[in-house]
C-alpha cells in the first residue's frame, strides 16, 4: 500500500500537469484508504516495533494532508458550488444547535437544498430536508421544526 502511494506522489511531482484536481468518488476512495493505513497502525502498535509504528504513522499524515490538499483542489475548480458570496436572507445569521426548534421561515422553499448530492452531502432522512442558513448548512426535521445535523462553514 506505502508503494503505491509513494509511487502516485513521484508521479504527482514528475508530471505535474497529469495531477489534476481529483473526482468526488476518487477523493471517498482516497479517505477509505487512509482509513484503511490508520487500522494498520493500530495494528502495528499492538504488535510491531516502535519504528515500524513512526514509519506508518507518518505515511498516515502524509496521506491526510495529501488528501486535504485535493479536497481544495476539488472545492477550487467546482467554485459555483461552493460560492459563499452573495447569499442575503430575510433573518439575520444564528448559530444554531442541534434539537433547537426553529420557525418555518427558516426551512422555506427558497433556502431548501434539492441536489444535496452535488454538494456531497448525505441523502437526508424521513420528514427532514438540508437547509442553507448563511454560511452553514442545516438538517431540519421539516414536520417538527428540529434542528437534526449542523455543518459550519460549509459555504466560503
Amino acid at each position: 500500500m506505502r508503494k503505491v502511494i509513494l509511487a502516485a506522489l513521484i508521479a504527482a511531482t514528475a508530471f505535474p500537469a497529469a495531477a489534476m484536481a481529483q473526482s468526488a468518488g476518487e477523493l471517498r476512495r482516497d479517505q477509505r484508504e487512509i482509513r484503511r493505513e490508520q487500522q494498520d497502525v493500530r495494528q502495528a502498535q499492538r504488535h510491531g516495533s516502535n519504528r515500524d509504528v513512526r514509519e506508518q504513522r507518518q505515511d498516515v499524515r502524509e496521506a491526510r494532508q495529501e488528501y486535504r490538499e485535493d479536497w481544495r483542489d476539488y472545492k477550487r475548480t467546482h467554485r459555483d458550488v461552493y460560492r459563499g458570496a452573495g447569499y442575503r436572507a430575510p433573518f439575520r445569521y444564528r448559530n444554531w444547535q442541534a434539537g433547537v426548534a426553529i420557525s418555518p421561515a427558516y426551512y422555506a422553499p427558497r433556502y431548501v437544498i434539492n441536489d444535496y448530492g452535488r454538494y456531497r452531502l448525505p441523502a437526508p432522512r424521513a420528514n427532514t430536508r438540508w437547509v442553507r442558513h448563511y454560511n452553514d448548512v442545516l438538517l431540519v426535521n421539516y414536520r417538527t421544526g428540529r434542528v437534526v445535523q449542523v455543518i459550519r462553514g460549509f459555504y466560503w
